[in-house]
């Protein structure tokens, strides 16, 4: 991509490809583990996700490679890879 927001879009997939492998290692993850993995191991402080916002992200942008359950004890989303 050349032009105007190309690192933006660049940061976009970056952020798109390290949820969908963090999920594919580990499935059975709430967006809370989600977030702290992108915060603390991969050190992407700045990727402006919060806990509720990662609720709203997977299924706009990463429905088609990510689904979720609802967790019947405590109402969370639990992600994994779409079958």
């Amino acid at each position: 991509m050349e032009g105007k927001g190309s690192q933006k879009q660049a940061r976009f997939e970056r952020l798109k490809d390290e949820i969908v492998t963090y999920v594919t290692s580990s499935p059975g993850v709430t967006a809370a583990d989600i977030v702290s993995h992108l915060s603390n191991e991969r050190k992407m402080r700045n990727h402006g996700l919060t806990t509720r916002k990662v609720g709203l992200f997977i299924p706009r942008h990463l429905s088609h490679r990510i689904a979720f359950n609802l967790d019947s004890s405590t109402g969370k989303r639990v992600y994994s890879i779409a079958g």
